[in-house]
């Protein structure tokens, strides 16, 4: 098999086929960076114009547009607080941060990079381990991924912040919007009030787009403020390859991260945000000033960069190895290997090693590519949006994002529902209410709950299915140990002897 794999090189080395992936990142970039507008979309467009392309061109641009979206998301969320992509939320709590601060050129820098080595991580995790791996998903029934999913809710816990009873106001707001829609267990229709466009439930691009995106475009219609002109496009960073040398103390929350992104990448229906969340949760517990982060930390941004970035290939394992897409960009892009005549599964090793493998390096190259083509894209040309006056820029940012979501389904519903959340996500930022739980929760919710009464049909009703297996019982034991941490923490706290002053 890793025969095959070198075998592979030379054809995804030749000119036309790495200027595909050249092309891809670039692109991936562009659109990653423009909030309403996706990965998924975009190979999505680009599918039918890959007819008549050789399968590794079109395939190389597929993976220079995921890798790059997926970075692309973190430079709006870090210059201007708003997500560019569903995985990039979590970027947002330091990032932004950093940026008023007069660190968001750092902050881009660290977000390139850490985006480039989970990217890295997982292409070789999908070259080396992809059939091996891809057994560990066999592990997980409905019981274990409804255990996952209630891990990941965990983390609201350390997402409050100040107040727990709004933290908790919000992750339940989340977890109720995620139930809204079509139940695709019994068929009935919940909470849609006779709208024929809320069978499908709330697009969370929808939703992020109305929390994250016009609460700032919003305050910035009401600030009225200068703008200097000679600094304010300047991101005052230096060369990207002298600034990774201080990263390198990140390399804990870079492997760390990378391990969760593979993880939650190979676990269908899981994707970059759940990553995202749990990295920037397990990085903020482990680490030694818990009480920085959401202030401008940058290894915040590191955690979620590289967690987002390492479910991209990795989220490829089931696609490839199963046939089973694990996200909607893993869906996408099976359905491009069909048109080519690839059929996903266990002889798609076997009868197109060339072409599989080829796929598994164009991955390799364009994450690596990431750290030359984002670092000059990102730390200069983004930048000029700051020189805009405010007023100017929160109308852009709502033009766009009035455009973007429109082109999601082509539909003014999409709109109105987005203008809808994005009053509730003012009121909820002059109130105080926290965002990050209400996002967890309509990722995760519905995700608990479709499993959940899975696991209890497949179990004959009986709760003990839900702890039946090994896998499951280990997903208990390390929710509870999140969740009582703290307790034990303030326990060992209180306890511990004081020294003498003499």
């Amino acid at each position: 098999m890793y025969g095959s794999l070198l075998d592979a090189l030379p054809a995804v080395l030749s000119l036309g086929n790495f200027a595909a992936v050249v092309i891809g990142v670039i692109a991936g970039i562009c659109i990653g960076a423009l909030p309403g507008l996706s990965a998924t979309m975009a190979i999505s467009v680009l599918i039918p114009f890959t007819f008549g392309m050789d399968p590794l061109v079109a395939l190389g641009m597929m993976a220079g547009i995921y890798n790059g979206a997926m970075y692309g998301g973190s430079i709006p969320a870090v210059l201007l607080r708003i997500p560019g992509t569903p995985a990039a939320v979590a970027t947002c709590f330091d990032g932004y941060p950093m940026a008023q601060q007069g660190k968001g050129g750092y902050a881009l820098q660290v977000s390139v990079v850490s985006s480039a080595i989970g990217g890295i991580v997982s292409a070789i995790v999908l070259m080396l381990l992809a059939p091996p791996l891809a057994k560990v998903t066999l592990l997980f029934g409905p019981s274990e991924v409804f255990w996952v999913a209630v891990f990941g809710l965990s983390a609201i816990v350390f997402l409050l912040g100040g107040d727990i009873l709004k933290g908790l106001m919000s992750a339940c707001f989340g977890v109720f919007v995620s139930l809204i829609g079509l139940d695709t267990i019994s068929g009935y229709d919940r909470y849609t009030f006779g709208h024929l466009e809320l069978l499908d439930g709330i697009n969370i691009v929808v939703l992020l787009v109305g929390l994250y995106a016009m609460p700032p475009a919003i305050a910035l219609l009401e600030e009225i403020m200068e703008v200097d002109t000679s600094t304010a496009g300047k991101l005052n960073t230096v060369s990207i390859w002298k600034a990774i040398p201080s990263m390198l103390k990140f390399w804990k929350t870079w492997i760390r991260s990378a391990v969760i992104g593979v993880f939650v990448g190979i676990l269908p229906g899981a994707g970059g945000s759940m990553a995202a969340f749990l990295s920037y949760n397990e990085a903020r517990r482990a680490s030694k000033n818990p009480d920085d982060w959401g202030k401008g930390e940058p290894e915040g941004v590191a955690a979620s960069e590289t967690s987002n970035n390492a479910d991209t290939a990795s989220a490829l394992i089931p696609a490839l190895t199963l046939g089973i897409p694990g996200t909607a960009v893993a869906a996408v892009m099976l359905g491009g290997l069909l048109i080519h005549g690839l059929q996903p599964g266990p002889m798609l090793f076997r009868d197109n090693p060339d072409i599989v493998f080829g796929f598994m390096w164009q991955f390799l190259f364009a994450a690596m590519l990431l750290i030359v083509l984002g670092g000059a894209l990102a730390t200069n040309s983004f930048a000029q949006v700051l020189r805009l006056p405010r007023p100017l820029l929160g109308a852009f940012i709502i033009t766009l994002v009035l455009v973007g979501v429109y082109s999601i389904n082509g539909r003014m519903f999409d709109v109105y529902l987005m203008l809808g959340f994005g009053l509730i996500g003012y009121f909820m930022d002059k109130l105080k209410f926290p965002l990050p739980p209400v996002v967890l929760g309509l990722i995760l919710g519905g995700f608990a709950e479709q499993n959940l009464r899975l696991a209890l049909r497949i179990g004959g009703g009986e709760w003990s299915a839900l702890a039946a297996s090994t896998t499951s019982k280990v997903i208990i034991a390390m929710i509870l140990l999140v969740v009582l941490m703290p307790l034990i923490n303030r326990l060992l706290g209180r306890n511990k002897p004081k020294l003498s002053a003499s």
